[in-house]
């Protein structure tokens, strides 16, 4: 980890925050817990530990992995529905074969990320491809929820593959930190990502005893989760380390610092930098449908129940998901 680099010293910089921006402190820190998922892969599940205003208007975020397969092990999220919201699938090493009712599918490997607009709905499976499974390796990724407002719950499904070379890569002012934005502005800097609910999500790596400083839009709401090894956030300096996310308050800038000597394998304390607007419109969430009511959430129910989300056409199905009795319309997954 990660996949994405490069020379710090080409890369351009991000401006020191304003010198009258005031740093936003740590609300909250917690300890992702540890679940599975789909078939039994192991994620690190952050949101399930802080309350829904905070993260609004992200509903999930599940750390998928890191692990080392042997041959055989692989596992992965067979057929299964959604509806309104996106889903941003950002992987860090290894490979995610999608596939879904609309006929699309594809790999998502090093670096990538493939951003799905679920919107109105469908059905799609996120697999270990047939090699990974057959002699294991590396798998790590990320996937984030992002909610859709009411007056776009509807909207056609989309997708955005994200090559790892679209990226936008900037360093920070010191030249120290190295920052990938996959959505939304920093310092001015955008990123490939577009979404329908105003975001930023970037990447962070800072070497031993690097600070970080970027300025952060002040009607979005901050968040900073830890993919591993160790260091400090806000002007308090809080510890945080790999599994934990930071809830932060008001402000002008995110401030960062990496520990001389990181705990855990990690070299270097990597993070994700989250924000967005919240949208603030009431949540009705039942699995893979995230709604506004209960009666929204019973008609998506009844609408994959009858297939009228699609399925995923016969010459797309791998091997392993086409003889899953589970995988067909009428099971919704748990």
């Amino acid at each position: 980890m990660p996949a994405i680099s490069a020379d710090l010293l080409t890369l351009p910089r991000l401006a020191a925050p304003a010198l009258d921006s005031v740093p936003r402190p740590v609300v909250t820190r917690v300890t992702a817990p540890s679940m599975l998922e789909g078939e039994g892969f192991l994620v690190h599940r952050p949101f399930v530990a802080i309350p829904h205003q905070l993260t609004d208007p992200f509903i999930l975020l599940d750390q998928m992995g890191e692990v080392e397969y042997g041959p055989g092990e692989a596992k992965g999220a067979p057929d299964h529905p959604h509806r309104g919201f996106e889903t941003v699938t950002y992987m860090l090493d290894g490979t995610l074969q999608h596939r879904d009712s609309t006929g699309g599918g594809g790999l998502i490997t090093d670096g990538a990320t493939q951003w799905m607009t679920a919107g109105s709905g469908l059905v799609h499976s996120e697999m270990p491809p047939p090699e990974l499974v057959a002699t294991g390796g590396l798998f790590h990724g990320v996937q984030l929820w992002v909610n859709l407002p009411a007056a776009q719950k509807w909207t056609p499904p989309r997708y955005q593959d994200i090559d790892p070379g679209s990226v936008r890569l900037v360093a920070s002012a010191d030249g120290a930190a190295l920052v990938r934005i996959i959505a939304g502005e920093l310092d001015g800097w955008a990123g490939p990502g577009a979404s329908h609910t105003p975001i930023a999500y970037a990447h962070a790596t800072l070497h031993p005893e690097a600070r970080l400083s970027v300025a952060w839009r002040p009607d979005f709401n901050a968040l900073v989760y830890a993919l591993g090894g160790s260091g400090r956030v806000g002007p308090s300096e809080t510890p945080i380390r790999g599994g934990q996310m930071a809830v932060l308050g008001p402000g002008g800038h995110i401030t960062l610092s990496a520990d001389a000597v990181p705990e855990g394998p990690a070299p270097n304390l990597e993070v994700l930098l989250l924000g967005g607007r919240p949208i603030g419109e009431p949540i009705a969430a039942y699995g893979p449908f995230v709604m506004n009511t209960r009666e929204e959430i019973m008609q998506a129910v009844a609408d994959y129940q009858a297939g009228r989300m699609g399925v995923i056409p016969p010459a797309s199905l791998s091997i392993e998901a086409a003889a899953r009795p589970d995988t067909q319309p009428g099971h919704l997954p748990r």
